[in-house]
């Protein structure tokens, strides 16, 4: 029997209205992306101010390129780091900068003017609404945490706050995992939506929950690897020099800040986190591939192929002293995983679906 007109038009608004959502997904990811390669380019520094208007806008003459690069050299980093830098090595740590920026601002735009004309022709339910309005606000306040984090590498030490970046970097995680649920929501009603019955996936649903936390905090343990550059101290594997821990672990004064601040201790935390991680993604695996089927167990598939690509990455990052295509590889897999563990999550909360494979 053919649905209902006004049943096959909210459907295919969901669907309009999920399409916009992934496309404001893959622009997350690629500005995550970007902003990895200017973290490890040090790039981030060489924009000195934050115009939300006009800085989209990027120098268009000679006089324009000559007044940029004079607020630079007016910088922290062009005294201490790059002191002597060229007109045409600023352009090239400018644009990567530039381009990350821009790229926010362009989300920004793909976000608020459709939202505005969906709400206008009565497309987005009311109970969505909210979220929407929170995924907004939490765009406007990414901007924001971006420029206070820059400015933390424009006052004496040029180098941004380790605690600023990977707060920067949650908030971005986050604005891409609510916005990745909510598409799915819309193309798959009644999976992970919140009413589905908490049976439906069981102790492998709450295990994929789990896992799904084991990644996110080393997904920002990986943040504070970055602000840190500790992946240039130790590059052993498995041992860490001559033993399993290194002889400065817990080296910071006071000590208990050393998880945040000492280097040595930074990347031990890290190396623990992506081994348990493997194992617990490989585990969860080999579990949802003798009981559960359809889209769950191609997210389970997904996740375990990402898992041990990431490690493979790590390793072979760290034993050659983070080459910047290897260290932008493996942080864009960190997205994968962590999308692959998600949608996993997302998929176990279809009621009766554990049980559903055998064997």
């Amino acid at each position: 029997m053919p649905s209902p007109p006004f049943q096959s038009g909210r459907q295919r608004h969901a669907r309009i209205i999920a399409a916009w959502l992934l496309v404001g997904c893959a622009l997350v990811a690629a500005t995550l992306v970007v902003g990895g390669v200017t973290r490890l380019t040090g790039s981030g520094l060489s924009m000195v101010d934050w115009e939300p208007v006009s800085g989209v806008v990027p120098p268009m003459s000679a006089e324009g390129w000559e007044r940029e690069f004079a607020a630079y050299r007016d910088s922290p980093e062009y005294r201490l780091v790059n002191q002597g830098m060229s007109l045409g090595e600023f352009k090239r740590i400018f644009w990567f900068e530039y381009t990350h920026r821009l790229l926010g601002r362009v989300i920004g735009l793909v976000f608020i003017i459709p939202f505005a004309v969906f709400l206008a022709r009565r497309m987005i339910p009311r109970s969505l609404v909210p979220r929407l309005l929170l995924l907004l606000a939490l765009g406007g306040a990414q901007g924001l945490l971006g420029w206070w984090m820059v400015q933390s590498g424009l006052v004496d030490i040029p180098r941004v706050s380790p605690y600023r970046l990977t707060a920067h970097l949650a908030l971005a995680v986050l604005v891409y995992a609510l916005t990745l649920w909510t598409a799915l929501s819309l193309l798959r009603p009644g999976t992970g939506d919140g009413d589905a019955p908490a049976e439906s996936g069981g102790g492998i649903g709450r295990w994929a929950g789990a896992v799904l936390g084991l990644a996110s905090l080393t997904l920002l343990s990986g943040g504070f690897v970055a602000g840190l550059d500790a992946g240039l101290v130790y590059n052993t594997f498995p041992r860490m020099g001559d033993g399993w821990i290194p002889p400065d672990f817990f080296g910071a004064n006071p000590w208990w800040l050393s998880p945040f601040e000492d280097r040595a201790t930074v990347q031990f935390n890290h190396r623990v986190l992506a081994m348990l991680l493997l194992g617990g993604v490989t585990a969860l695996w080999w579990v949802c591939a003798r009981h559960v089927s359809g889209a769950a167990r191609t997210w389970a598939h997904a996740g375990f192929a990402a898992v041990w690509v990431q490690a493979a990455l790590g390793v072979a990052t760290l034993l050659l002293f983070v080459p910047i295509p290897l260290a932008v590889l493996h942080q864009a897999n960190a997205l994968v995983l962590f999308t692959a563990l998600l949608g996993l999550a997302f998929e176990l909360r279809r009621p009766g679906l554990v049980g559903a494979r055998h064997g």
